[in-house]
């Protein structure tokens, strides 16, 4: 009993002692601060600590420098920039192809260890396909906003309207679908608002909204916009109207899908036989389907047949693809 006592009192001693030493250091600073802003005396030089975040982002021409430009001649920068845009990603150019050559780099030295030593240049073709997955991340990720982005377009236009028909003006219902909405309709729409808050047109500022979104819908929201502001009329009216159309052609695109199914379903099952074939002449003959890696005609009828058919995979989906 006598030892917890002991223990108590020195805990709590311990205690007091830590909380007077920081309350008495807290207030000689607060008096040192008072002191200083009125006897007036200097500010201290600020040193170098991290960068602060900026409002408008510099590009990085240091990183990447041969890479971009090789883009830069192909014309290919661009392209990219905005391809990592609509994807809603914040990776640089440099990056995207960093990560390319390195998927390059990757298959090739496992297609080096997997394939025979006398494969050739047959070790290229895996690491020509790897190096794309890049890309293919790239291109799915975008597809999948756009097609979101779509999805919520509708209701961001009567929203729209609404707000008009309210009182409200049409930079401020712009501004509004940001707190309204989610991902990725408030940020396009949000970024479009401050561009024009900060000075652009709102042309112009609509105009980019259009490259950064390339839908038929957006572009006509767009037009409608514009015409609207020249020569006058019920813009409300005008995007509600312009909704029902959207919902319209939803309802037409999906019954097209459901009759073009069974042609997609073929197209995937005539693309995977081959291969299926392929794979199990390797588990079961091996030394059947080692004629295709040895032998310099092999590899030709081998990367003939790949290259007929992803043409083939290619002309299908482009026959059940129907624009609406």
């Amino acid at each position: 009993m006598t030892s917890f006592i002991v223990l108590f009192i020195l805990v709590w001693g311990t205690a007091m002692v830590g909380w007077w030493l920081t309350n008495r250091y807290i207030h000689k600073n607060d008096l040192g601060k008072v002191r200083t802003r009125l006897r007036g005396a200097p500010a201290k030089k600020v040193t170098a600590g991290p960068k602060t975040p900026e409002l408008i982002a510099k590009e990085d021409v240091t990183t990447g420098r041969i890479a971009l430009g090789v883009l830069r001649r192909f014309n290919l920068q661009n392209t990219l920039q905005g391809m990592l845009e609509q994807a809603g990603l914040k990776w640089s150019v440099a990056r995207l192809v960093h990560a390319c050559l390195l998927c390059f780099l990757v298959c090739f030295g496992v297609a080096r260890l997997l394939l025979p030593a006398n494969a050739g240049s047959l070790v290229l073709v895996p690491a020509v396909i790897g190096s794309g997955f890049p890309l293919m991340v790239v291109a799915r990720k975008r597809s999948k906003r756009i097609h979101r982005f779509e999805e919520q377009f509708p209701e961001s236009l009567e929203f729209i309207a609404r707000s008009m028909r309210a009182g409200h003006g049409f930079s401020i219902a712009l501004e509004m679908i940001h707190r309204e909405f989610q991902e990725p309709l408030a940020g396009e729409f949000r970024r479009t608002f401050e561009e024009h808050n900060f000075g652009i047109p709102l042309e112009i500022a609509l105009e980019k909204f259009g490259q950064r979104m390339p839908l038929l819908d957006v572009h006509f929201f767009v037009s409608a916009v514009m015409l609207q502001k020249r020569t006058g009329g019920n813009l409300a009216e005008i995007l509600d109207k312009l909704a029902y159309i959207i919902r319209e052609r939803f309802k037409l695109r999906g019954r097209i899908r459901a009759v073009s199914a069974h042609g997609r379903m073929t197209g995937m099952a005539l693309t995977s036989i081959p291969v299926s074939v392929a794979v199990l002449m390797f588990l079961v003959n091996p030394d059947y389907a080692h004629f295709f890696m040895a032998e310099e005609v092999g590899q030709l009828m081998l990367g003939g047949a790949v290259l007929l058919q992803v043409l083939g995979y290619l002309i299908m989906q482009k026959i059940v693809k129907i624009e609406v």
